[in-house]
């Protein structure tokens, strides 16, 4: 059997401390379905006693049946003016109504002294007075010692003494934290080890910040070291430079530490996870995140596409599935032949019929387009169609006799309208149709939807979900080349598509009509 390691997921209080991270109430509670799901053992929920949102969120999840996971109420030590049950921030924790309650407290005496303005014998005093009240109460309390690192490196002692505090009172367990996030690894593994020792039968947990870039790391020393409880947020959010990224911890702990966190089965939802978290909080997917990041198997180099194709070990250190993520070959002016049959492949091309010279051919068009401007690493719907050109199975299913797009602007505080025709012939039919748009590239899109919608009517599940330009020579101004990429979608899949062009509107032209092509190839082959 393998050791069990404990998730608490700090991200609903935590991480929303984060610059630009909000949950809405409904995203709130599908966050913590979705951890419950994954398997996480703890979710915390936020500061019950302290904003009418957090709890909100309280009364919300008690509705829910969570299969697996706690939820737990987040709060300080009393107040150092006013008792224990005066405290209305502990009277919040109660009406939370949560089985367990996690409590913060001073164990630096330099917050002590500067911040709480107490001694340090009144401190001790509000940790034993606060865990004792939520004890009675029939709560069952995890201590999280605030700044714990700092503080016993500079007063072992009284570090220690706000740790027995809280157990004597009654905490379960002890997490310990590296609240500035300024300790280096092996700092954490050494006291981490000591407080293991001092309190051999007590569940120790880590917790840290990624202040220094290694918040990762030092939650896996402190692993290491005895700690059995990791507290961390989804993706690394988190005030500052963000807290422990679970996302990293957990395959880390699972795949190559030997221990049990969620499971393997469990573990292949860990992109899912990841993806579904940046949603909730209209981020950005980081394509750079170790584990499920889109790039985090992507292969661009000729050598290294040709060894993984020979024994995915050399330049994976798993395997991409275990995460729920999977392999992507990148086809560029570093390509070599490897790359693009092994990128054929992916996109559905026979590639047993596809010869050495056919290969060369695919590579040496990607090479010219690139050196044009074009890039494949994000436009796999571009390339599946490049694919099909140079192999002579190209199959158009419109043709394009012609598009305008009208930009008008009447007075200097009007806004400007945006409108596009568009000409084209569709199975011998010739189409003429006219859409207005919030933009001359919003206005063409839907002027050429509505030219087709008619033969192809599953262009409908088609939706553009991002669209960025890049000017590839800046010190040509408004003359420069221009690159623009578009992300689509229909539901079931993504691609990208790419077009270059002097001209941003040709351009655009190019990205979409890839689009749409390339849902019809899917749909109706080539």
């Amino acid at each position: 059997m393998k050791e069990k390691v404990y998730i608490y997921d700090a991200t609903l209080r935590d991480g929303a401390q984060g610059e630009g991270i909000s949950f809405s109430d409904t995203a709130k509670v599908r966050f913590a379905r979705l951890l419950d799901d994954f398997g996480v053992d703890y979710i915390e929920g936020g500061f019950a006693g302290s904003n009418p949102r957090d709890r909100r969120f309280f009364d919300d999840i008690r509705k829910e049946r969570l299969g697996h996971a706690r939820v737990t109420a987040f709060g300080s030590t009393r107040r150092k003016d006013c008792d224990a049950k005066d405290d209305p921030q502990l009277a919040g924790l109660l009406a939370a109504d949560t089985e367990w309650v996690t409590v913060y407290g001073k164990s630096w005496m330099l917050h002590v002294r500067d911040v709480l303005r107490t001694t340090g014998d009144k401190n001790i005093q509000m940790i034993a007075d606060t865990v004792g009240f939520l004890r009675a109460a029939g709560r069952r309390v995890f201590f999280d010692a605030e700044h714990f690192f700092d503080g016993y490196k500079d007063d072992p002692a009284y570090s220690m003494r706000a740790l027995e505090a809280a157990l004597r009172e009654g905490a379960e367990a002890l997490a310990l934290c590296d609240t500035n996030g300024g300790c280096l690894p092996h700092e954490v593994f050494e006291i981490t080890g000591k407080v293991c020792e001092a309190f051999p039968s007590v569940q120790v947990g880590i917790h840290t910040h990624n202040d220094s870039g290694l918040g990762v790391a030092t939650a896996l020393e402190g692993v290491r070291a005895g700690a059995r409880q990791v507290q961390g947020c989804m993706n690394g959010y988190g005030e500052r430079a963000g807290n422990t990224n679970l996302i990293c911890v957990i395959p880390a702990l699972e795949l190559k530490m030997g221990f049990e966190c969620v499971g393997p089965e469990r573990l292949k939802k860990m992109r899912e996870v990841s993806v579904v978290t940046d949603d909730l909080t209209n981020q950005r997917p980081d394509p750079r995140q170790p584990y499920v990041g889109r790039s985090a198997f992507s292969h661009k180099a000729g050598a290294h596409v040709n060894a993984v194709q020979k024994n995915p070990r050399s330049f994976e250190h798993i395997a991409p599935e275990a995460v729920g993520n999977r392999r992507n070959v990148l086809i560029s002016e570093l390509s070599g032949a490897s790359n693009v049959m092994m990128k054929a492949a992916e996109l559905g091309t026979d590639v047993e019929n596809l010869d050495k010279r056919q290969a060369q051919a695919i590579l040496e068009e990607v090479k010219r387009r690139e050196n044009s401007g074009y890039s494949y690493e994000s436009a796999d719907g571009s390339f599946k169609i490049l694919l099909q050109k140079v192999l002579k199975k190209h199959r158009p299913f419109f043709e394009l006799e012609g598009f305008r797009v009208i930009v008008e602007k009447r007075g200097r505080d009007a806004p400007c309208i945006s409108e596009a025709t568009v000409k084209v012939k569709v199975k011998g039919v010739t189409e003429l149709t006219a859409g207005e748009g919030e933009g001359p590239v919003d206005a063409l899109n839907c002027a050429l939807r509505a030219a087709l919608t008619r033969f192809y009517p599953e262009i409908g599940d088609i939706t553009l979900t991002d669209y960025r330009v890049r000017i590839l020579d800046p010190k040509a101004a408004t003359r420069a080349m221009t690159r623009v990429l578009i992300e689509s979608g229909d539901g079931e899949r993504q691609w990208g598509t790419v077009g270059v062009s002097e001209n941003i509107i040709e351009a655009s032209w190019q990205a979409l009509l890839d689009s749409i092509e390339y849902k019809l190839y899917e749909q109706h082959g080539g």
